[in-house]
């Protein structure tokens, strides 16, 4: 049985073996956005100093139930 290979993967598949310099430019362009070190302590405090969220935002504290 044959994989499927979307169109999109095909044209990025020939793209990039005709232009082995966007290569380096989608790493370069990673690195710019996405990675990023890490510090332990600040995640830590962010996660202790999540609140959490009312399952349903826009109720109010006092909207009372017994009401049909």
């Amino acid at each position: 049985m044959a994989q499927y290979e979307s169109d999109l993967t095909k044209f990025m598949r020939e793209f990039l073996s005709g232009h082995p310099e966007q290569v380096e430019e989608q790493k370069k362009g990673r690195a710019l956005w996405w990675d990023k070190p890490q510090n332990l302590e600040t995640q830590a405090r962010n996660r202790e100093s999540k609140v959490p969220q009312r399952p349903y935002y826009y109720q109010t504290a006092d909207w009372d139930t017994t009401r049909s």
